[in-house]
């Protein structure tokens, strides 16, 4: 698994905006173009941007589809493990807690190494 560190915020801070950073990376568009249309979607659905009530809905608008993960060992299957299972492709993870990534060709980017955290689902886009 490869770690590449990744954080576009035009302020360099790295904590409440995940989601921003990796949908950024997942769409390949900046992390303002990315907040700018959080927000607004937030703002229609009176949420805030980072909730998964707005991100979701986002995504889906831009052909991206939800895959929950199995839960048959659901403290055990990690972010790395996760890797090898999908090389090629982009994806980005949620975890409990509210951290998402972006995991792109075998690589996760992130702003710090996440590959031991446990993802609870995934969204992709199908070609």
């Amino acid at each position: 698994m490869g770690f590449s560190y990744y954080n576009p915020n035009p302020s360099g801070k790295s904590v409440g905006d995940c989601t921003v950073r990796a949908i950024a990376k997942a769409l390949d568009r900046s992390w303002e173009e990315t907040y700018t249309g959080l927000a607004l979607k937030g703002f229609c659905l009176g949420d805030m941007p980072n909730a998964d009530s707005v991100w979701g809905p986002y995504l889906r608008d831009h052909g991206w589809t939800r895959h929950l993960l199995s839960d048959d060992c659901p403290d055990c299957y990690t972010v790395h493990d996760f890797v090898l299972d999908h090389p090629q492709g982009t994806y980005i993870l949620s975890m409990p807690g509210r951290h998402v990534l972006c995991v792109q060709d075998g690589t996760v980017y992130d702003s710090w190494n996440s590959g031991g955290e446990v993802p609870v689902y995934y969204w992709t886009k199908e070609c």
